[in-house]
């Protein structure tokens, strides 16, 4: 099965990372992010990519439930399935004396001292398609709701007692533009720092993933874009904040659901809150209605902030 958070290598070489789980018609929904080089593996913006795609016309597909031209990779196209807890368990039982790799194994320690179950646990990005340099960062993935929270609260404790770090400010600033986030900076630093998914290790950064296992199927319905909006609303159902992609769901008259395709926002509100949403609103032959955060991986213009409830939200 293809997870969300693993890599794919196709036929060509051009290497994917999985960003929905699953199949849809027979492709993996992915977006284009390393080409091979004579010296190794080159990392591509997403304008880049698509230039690149243009001229493999076989890897954009348009979605018929989507409404929307996604990047995709046909299954007969794969060439290697890079998949992140496999990689985690090559990476600890071998002897390279690599920095970056290092500090992977002092973090999954740490966490394995803290009763955590580490076959639990992968590592993605860089590390995991073996571009990473030594200034890469660890994007470690948590498989399950469970395992998630356990490793949040693991990361927390361990911040608290000096043994991970908190971001440094330079780094915090440094995640923020490369996010290109629509939030201005203390805005979007306020809901970083209530998540507990990224902190330091020997000044190197690290995030946590959360990647369910079980897949949850598309509504099959062709949702039809309506267009640009941007409204508030009371969070009455935050369970799958964090999930790929996160779901709130909304108490408001016409728009009872947000879904956000994109790291910058997931986790990014409680149940109970008062949110303002501003994304894609679409529209259901029956006349449901939601709105989509991230439609692509920047996602200009788009957000989820909030707003109030709960005594301490950043208005």
């Amino acid at each position: 099965m293809f997870l969300a958070r693993d890599f794919i290598v196709t036929t060509e070489g051009l290497v994917f990372a999985v960003t929905l789980s699953g199949l849809e018609e027979g492709r993996i929904v992915a977006c284009l992010r390393y080409v091979p080089e004579a010296d190794g593996l080159r990392k591509v913006d997403t304008a880049e990519a698509e230039e690149i795609l243009h001229r493999h016309p076989h890897y954009r597909y348009r979605s018929p439930c989507r409404d929307a031209v996604l990047q995709a990779v046909p299954v007969d196209r794969v060439r290697r399935h890079l998949q992140p807890r496999r990689r985690l368990r090559e990476l600890l039982a071998s002897d390279r004396d690599d920095p970056l790799i290092r500090r992977l194994r002092k973090i999954v320690a740490l966490l394995a001292e803290q009763g955590l179950n580490v076959g639990r646990l992968g590592i993605t990005g860089s590390l995991l398609v073996g571009a990473h340099t030594p200034r890469s960062d660890l994007d470690l993935v948590c498989y399950g709701t469970r395992t998630f929270d356990q490793v949040r609260e693991a990361v927390r404790r361990l911040t608290a007692e000096g043994r991970l770090a908190d971001l440094s400010e330079e780094l915090w600033h440094t995640t923020w533009r490369r996010r290109g986030c629509a939030l201005d900076f203390p805005t979007w630093l306020w809901h970083e720092r209530r998540k507990h998914t990224k902190g330091a290790i020997d000044g190197t950064k690290f995030d946590l993933i959360l990647v369910e296992e079980k897949t949850v199927a598309d509504d099959p319905r062709p949702w039809r874009k309506e267009g640009r909006k941007t409204l508030r609303a009371t969070v009455i159902d935050a369970s799958a904040a964090f999930a790929t992609p996160a779901r709130y769901r909304l108490d408001h008259p016409q728009i009872r659901e947000a879904l956000c395709f994109t790291a910058t926002y997931v986790g990014q509100a409680r149940r109970g809150e008062t949110v303002e949403i501003a994304g894609q609103v679409e529209v259901s032959p029956d006349g449901e209605r939601r709105v989509i955060v991230g439609a692509s991986r920047e996602a200009p213009g788009e957000y989820i902030r909030v707003i109030g409830a709960r005594g301490d939200a950043h208005v």
